[in-house]
């Protein structure tokens, strides 16, 4: 039972308690819709919430022990004892006043010391650990002005637009440091094939967030004067955010004719498990696939596992692909995504059919098939043929041409026949949907320009909810902020424990 010194610190708390029973129990309140009895306990109730945490900060102000010494990690005693010593909290709740006893010295230029803010683990700024983590959560679904205007209409708090996007910054500050420490785990052993897979997507950031080769053709761009854009062309405005995915999935064995046509009993699609995703708009291609390939070797370090990489032909991406492949020393079977090749094949048939008709569709579903059955080769050379049977125009059999090319160019990774009989996955659908829900979903807001440390923070914060890490990732997160603004103050950290 408590003491009745200990209830004093809660008396405004019961004060209010009893007034929510009042006004519940009165006649007025007895015609109330429901509704306008949820509104006055959401309300009222949180009031009382409000009360109860500043009662308890009260209680340990009150229990609080003075130390004989307190020493910082630059080596200077604060033997000055400051009581109540106050900050605002903003909470869900609202806000609160922590008191607490600081130790100073009379030396200029060193700074006091709070080992209660070190107990509580109070952030730099003002706002309480819950607050904090909600504004993350709503800034990666939805904008910031939204988000400022979602947790003043769901809680007691209340966060500005530019303090949101400081929040999320900050909360997204341990994403690298958080993967890399789980990298040290055992995996699991697994049969299963591991798949990498990568693209990228643009980003409209302010000028001074470029990268330096776009922004000089923004520059470039906005002194021509143009009062408008000739059709096909786009401002020089974005910035190329770099997706990546690792996952496992088992091997699904199929026939041609199971991709192409309408096959009676199509086999069932095995589940994609253990998968990741992520983007970066601050690191370049080459890092973030080389983080997909660290990722990919954590998961199977002895290379002991199928790797398929999916790729959409960029060659510098190929280029980079190689380029770890050979450096984690593990040997990998590169699959350009059938859906990029079907899009070659779509623009060479209009070369020979008119757009939508019946025998474009016949002609595209033929020389897939007979893509899926491993003649890509032969394929690009009946194209040309027809072409010139035909006798079209240089203008008129171009795209004929461009698709030929592609398919000889690519031919070492258009081996479908063989991926199928092995159960590989041929195209890339599921990097495609992580750029749209990743990046597009939130990224591209109507209207939206991003600073550079924004962008990067929402990429973390969205990929550790796909991922399904960011629960786990929040309490690595703040054991970093008790490290980052408390331990490192103290000669002694103990004594943050002993207060």
């Amino acid at each position: 039972m408590p003491t009745s010194d200990e209830q004093d610190y809660f008396r405004a708390a019961h004060e209010q308690y009893h007034q929510l029973i009042k006004t519940l129990s009165a006649d007025s309140s007895q015609g109330w819709e429901h509704g306008e009895v949820e509104r006055y306990i959401n309300s009222d109730g949180t009031e009382l919430l409000r009360r109860l945490f500043q009662g308890h900060l009260d209680l340990r102000y009150a229990q609080e022990e003075y130390q004989t010494e307190v020493v910082g990690a630059d080596g200077e005693v604060r033997p000055h004892r400051r009581k109540r010593t106050e900050r605002q909290l903003e909470t869900i709740f609202g806000e609160v006043v922590v008191t607490r006893v600081g130790y100073s010295t009379q030396k200029p230029g060193i700074s006091a010391l709070y080992p209660a803010d070190g107990q509580l683990n109070l952030s730099t700024d003002k706002y309480s650990d819950e607050l904090r983590r909600r504004v993350a959560t709503e800034a990666s679904k939805v904008s910031f002005a939204e988000t400022r205007k979602t947790i003043a209409a769901t809680t007691g708090g209340a966060v500005g637009k530019r303090q949101c996007e400081e929040v999320t910054v900050k909360v997204a500050l341990d994403f690298e440091d958080f993967y890399a420490q789980r990298s040290v785990e055992q995996p699991a052993a697994s049969d299963d094939l591991l798949v990498v897979t990568t693209d990228g997507k643009g980003i409209v950031m302010h000028s001074e967030d470029l990268r330096e080769a776009t922004a000089q053709a923004a520059k470039k761009s906005s002194s021509s004067r143009q009062t408008r854009l000739s059709p096909g062309q786009k401002r020089q405005r974005k910035r190329m955010a770099t997706v990546a995915s690792v996952y496992s999935v088992a091997r699904y064995e199929r026939q041609p004719e199971d991709i192409i046509g309408d096959p009676p009993d199509p086999p069932e699609r095995p589940a994609i498990h253990d998968k990741r995703v992520w983007a970066s708009v601050r690191q370049d291609a080459k890092t973030v696939i080389g983080s997909a390939f660290r990722e990919a070797t954590h998961r199977d370090p002895h290379h002991q596992r199928e790797w398929v990489v999916l790729v959409d032909g960029e060659p510098h991406q190929l280029k980079t692909i190689k380029a770890h492949a050979k450096q984690q020393g593990v040997e990998v079977t590169i699959v350009l995504d059938f859906i990029h090749v079907l899009e070659y094949i779509w623009k060479a048939a209009f070369c020979f059919f008119s757009s939508g008709s019946e025998a474009a569709e016949a002609w595209v579903q033929e020389r897939a098939l007979r893509i899926l059955q491993g003649k890509a080769s032969d394929v690009a050379a009946g194209i040309r043929r027809s072409a010139t049977r035909q006798n079209l125009s240089q203008p008129a059999r171009e795209n004929a041409d461009k698709c030929a090319d592609y398919l000889l160019k690519y031919r070492q990774y258009l081996g479908y026949d063989d991926y199928l009989e092995k159960g590989y996955p041929i195209a890339s659908g599921v990097i495609e949907g992580t750029c749209r829900h990743l990046v597009n979903d939130r990224m591209d807001l109507k209207g939206a320009r991003w600073r550079l440390d924004r962008a990067e923070a929402v990429l973390r914060l969205r990929a550790l909810r796909t991922s399904s890490d960011f629960d786990e990732y929040w309490q690595f997160h703040k054991m970093q902020e008790f490290q980052r603004h408390h331990v490192h103050k103290f000669q002694d950290p103990e004594r943050l424990l002993a207060i």
